[in-house]
């Protein structure tokens, strides 16, 4: 065999096995950060208080699926919406006790599921759930709510998401719950022997939005967290901007809302810095 032909053969095995090994690590970057489950365990009804089923398309033209819980009727904060950006793991379905704990405050809530989860369409990325959640403030925006009066929520992943949405678009306040500075930091803690930072795609740097915002912000976490390290809540609530609030609350990173009245009392101080930012 010439040398050429050698070379060329050589050339496109390592080429080959160059591509293998990028798909594979791809893969196991998004399978590390995206758990969608598409089987809704609950009805949205179980809360006992009406709420409203709700389809609503991304401006990419994904059909996504969401609960909308309105206020206590005569509630004064019934101007205020919650947009509940979730974990990545489930799908809305598994967060009712959030959103009961966030209508005992007398606010309206949005517990929306990002694209590939529960009944929305398409398949998780991150620039997908950023106009997910775009589109879930679009939506409330439609149905009176005025973004001054929305509340972006973000649960661990969700924080990357509602602190993207603080930089895209006006809200009153973003809530940081069991949250990350960012995948790459978390990823370097979990794979310590992997050059993550150097391979990781997906970012969701929150640590880097931050200094931008000008509206409240609430950091909660637990010390007890064993997925996203008590640091990384120190270190959002460091660059964060005044007003400010850091909230210890007490589980693990699956229980950090176990303990509800810990948790609402947390969301309510929140709330009252958001009433006081108004004025």
């Amino acid at each position: 065999m010439k040398p050429e032909r050698k070379w060329l053969k050589r050339s496109i095995r390592l080429g080959l096995a160059c591509l293998l090994i990028y798909v594979m690590l791809r893969w196991f970057e998004h399978s590390q950060v995206y758990h969608p489950d598409r089987f809704l365990e609950a009805t949205g009804a179980e809360l006992g208080r009406p709420f409203e089923n709700v389809y609503f398309k991304s401006s990419d033209g994904v059909q996504l699926h969401g609960w909308f819980y309105p206020a206590t009727a005569n509630s004064p904060r019934a101007h205020i919406a919650v947009l509940l950006c979730h974990g990545n793991a489930g799908n809305i379905s598994h967060r009712l006790d959030t959103c009961r704990a966030l209508l005992e405050t007398g606010v309206a809530v949005f517990n929306f599921d990002y694209r590939g989860y529960g009944r929305s369409e398409g398949s998780p990325s991150e620039q997908g759930t950023y106009l997910d959640a775009e589109a879930a403030h679009e939506w409330l925006e439609k149905k009176g709510y005025a973004g001054k009066d929305i509340i972006a929520f973000g649960e661990s992943l969700g924080g990357g998401i509602a602190s993207e949405l603080a930089v895209r678009k006006p809200l009153a306040g973003v809530v940081l719950l069991s949250s990350f500075s960012c995948i790459p930091d978390v990823g370097a803690e979990l794979f310590p022997w992997l050059p993550v930072r150097l391979l990781s795609t997906i970012e969701y740097n929150t640590c880097a939005k931050l200094p931008r915002l000008k509206i409240p912000v609430l950091v909660m976490h637990s010390r007890s967290d064993e997925l996203i390290r008590f640091s990384h809540a120190e270190k959002n609530y460091r660059v964060a901007n005044e007003p400010k609030m850091f909230w210890e609350l007490k589980g693990d990173h699956s229980t950090a809302c176990g303990d509800p009245r810990n948790f609402k009392e947390g969301v309510e101080k929140f709330l009252q810095m958001v009433e006081k930012n108004h004025h």
